[in-house]
């Protein structure tokens, strides 16, 4: 089943990206023509709402800090609730390419959650050390889980398709690394067929990193305690929703 960009709703989460948001939010409108923009504002303390909604992107506030998962979460209600068939998760920081979401689309022709994978051979994106690590043992692990081969299970850039978004708009983890890790084994439990496709991965625009050095042995500890959790907890059915 194609898609196309009038179908799709980008969903961006962010959290005090007011040096960044309207540069990401001008270049998604400018390489993706026809989509719609939703900036989830995760009860930034800066002007991040102000700035996304001049820049012409629909705002919706969280009213305190809810973290990635839950800022996530609002976006698929919003884009179940009016009748788009695809969400991509982009973040605000102008880490992700918009320019690579069309790849993202295509592959939901075979799928209906596609990663887009920062390790499969394109850019020049590298992690290293004990962060490196872990995400090299969560993709194994994690490729068992999905029963497909996934190199970047970390990933923040994601595209759903219908039954994704259906899915997600009501079990979405808002726990740290819910959004990455324990969302794929819900998706997994729940009968999504999951790929990835190789995208870039570019500096920072602005805002603080989210993980640094010094944090990299407590980001090992927590990522496989939400692996962790995210096994023991039980599946999640879709709910077919009809679409407007």
């Amino acid at each position: 089943m194609p898609f196309d960009l009038s179908q799709t709703l980008i969903v961006m989460p962010a959290f005090n990206e007011e040096a960044s948001v309207a540069a990401v939010v001008a270049e998604v409108y400018a390489k993706l023509p026809g989509v719609t923009c939703l900036v989830v504002d995760d009860g930034s303390t800066d002007d991040t709402a102000r700035i996304a909604k001049e820049a012409g992107a629909l705002v919706a506030s969280m009213p305190f800090n809810m973290g990635v998962g839950g800022a996530l979460r609002l976006g698929y209600q919003f884009a179940r609730d009016n009748g788009f068939s695809v969400a991509v998760q982009i973040d605000a920081d102008g880490q992700h390419d918009p320019g690579n979401v069309p790849s993202l689309i295509a592959a939901l022709d075979g799928a209906d959650l596609v990663i887009g994978a920062r390790f499969s051979g394109e850019g020049d994106y590298e992690v290293r050390g004990p962060r490196r690590w872990a995400m090299n043992v969560l993709s194994t692990v994690l490729s068992r889980v999905v029963r497909t081969r996934l190199n970047d299970t970390t990933s923040g850039f994601k595209a759903a398709g219908p039954r994704a978004i259906a899915l997600f708009a009501h079990s979405f983890p808002a726990e740290y690394l819910g959004d990455t890790i324990e969302a794929l084994v819900i998706a997994a439990r729940g009968g999504l067929r999951v790929a990835q496709v190789p995208t870039s991965m570019r500096p920072r625009a602005g805002g603080q990193p989210s993980h640094n050095p010094i944090k990299a042995a407590v980001y090992l500890a927590r990522a496989f305690i939400a692996l962790l959790v995210a096994l023991m907890r039980p599946r999640t059915a879709i709910k077919e929703t009809a679409t407007a």
